[in-house]
């Protein structure tokens, strides 16, 4: 474990996990600043903001993760894309929108070469990805900026085959995670193990350090997985009441009430499996619905819903995202919560 925190520059055994939408450098630098790895989350950041966050954390000097999804971009579908329409057009209609002019949802972008050459600008000590691994030019082009390489794995087969592309580290990611999964080998819902049951399964399976997340909320969810081999724990549901946290209110009070008992696994609100808080739309369509159209395209038509409900006071079409597991979410700074967790 200690090798580990040497070869990537921190002084805790504390990832604090990248939370796209939610969180931006404030929150990396003060993880960071405290001897954890404070990471950001880059899929839903233009060139232009990647440029100016990347800017801020290369300037503190601190070892920061930044995080890409590697998702290969959609083909669009007008059979589904319909359909899901169809499913929809009740809600547009109780909140007076119209349905056939629709703006751009939420853009979620996977790793280009754009991003590669702000890379080597402003070198990061580690780089991660989640869906898998972008094209091997690519992923040359990280390794030459001298960062470190993790991706999630959600069974030991994806382990395998990225202990195989010569990634650094894993993270093994427990079905109890909040957000989207990581899985890209198989779209099979219950191929994804429990955190306690993976983490032991992929540390026997690779030679390479592991990193456990998922349900991990305090110091001794902490001392668990590193009892089970993890060479360090990667966090995210509890930092999503930190003082830095972009986290909206609707979303704060879903976190800190009852609601957040029940979570789901649902591919409503970009097209891909991702835990979080269940709401109406959860509901009333059921956490799975089998015409989406291709992650992250769902995104634009669940937005406008989320938009005008919100506005309202209302969560009922908002992705609430949280792992099962928010016992942890403190409204603290981070670094307070960081050091709190070892």
């Amino acid at each position: 474990m200690f090798m580990f925190q040497q070869i990537f520059g921190i002084s805790l055994p504390i990832i604090q996990a990248p939370l796209a939408g939610i969180q931006g450098s404030p929150m990396a630098l003060a993880v960071s600043e405290v001897g954890g790895l404070g990471s950001l989350p880059a899929a839903m950041l233009s060139m232009e903001d990647l440029q100016r966050e990347l800017s801020i954390l290369h300037a503190q000097g601190r070892p920061f993760n930044i995080n890409f999804f590697s998702h290969t971009p959609p083909t669009p579908d007008a059979e589904r894309e319909t359909a899901w329409r169809e499913a929809l057009a009740p809600y547009y209609a109780e909140l007076g929108l119209e349905l056939e002019a629709l703006p751009a949802g939420p853009a979620r972008t996977p790793f280009s070469s754009e991003a590669a050459e702000l890379l080597r600008a402003f070198p990061p000590a580690v780089v991660s990805f989640h869906f898998g691994l972008p094209a091997p030019d690519l992923l040359a082009q990280v390794r030459a900026t001298g960062a470190k390489i993790l991706s999630s794995a959600t069974t030991v087969a994806e382990a395998r085959w990225l202990e195989d592309q010569g990634v650094d580290a894993i993270i093994a990611q427990g079905l109890e995670a909040g957000g989207h999964r990581g899985t890209f080998l198989s779209n099979d819902l219950d191929s994804q193990l429990s955190t306690l049951a993976l983490v032991p399964q992929v540390v026997d399976a690779v030679k390479l350090p592991v990193i456990a997340t998922g349900g991990i909320a305090d110091a001794r969810g902490v001392a668990a997985v590193l009892a089970l081999g993890a060479v360090a724990a990667q966090v995210g549901t509890a930092y999503m009441l930190c003082t830095e946290a972009k986290t909206s209110p609707l979303h704060r009070a879903a976190l800190s009430s009852s609601a957040a008992q029940t979570t789901a696994i649902t591919n409503l609100f970009t097209g891909r499996p991702a835990r979080g808080i269940v709401n109406r739309i959860m509901r009333e369509l059921g956490p799975i619905h089998p015409h989406l159209p291709p992650f992250p395209m769902a995104a634009a038509t669940m937005a406008p819903l989320r938009i005008q409900a919100e506005a309202r006071g209302s969560s009922d079409f908002s992705p609430l995202w949280a792992g099962q597991n928010t016992s942890g979410c403190r409204e603290v700074s981070a670094a307070e919560l960081t050091r709190s967790l070892v």
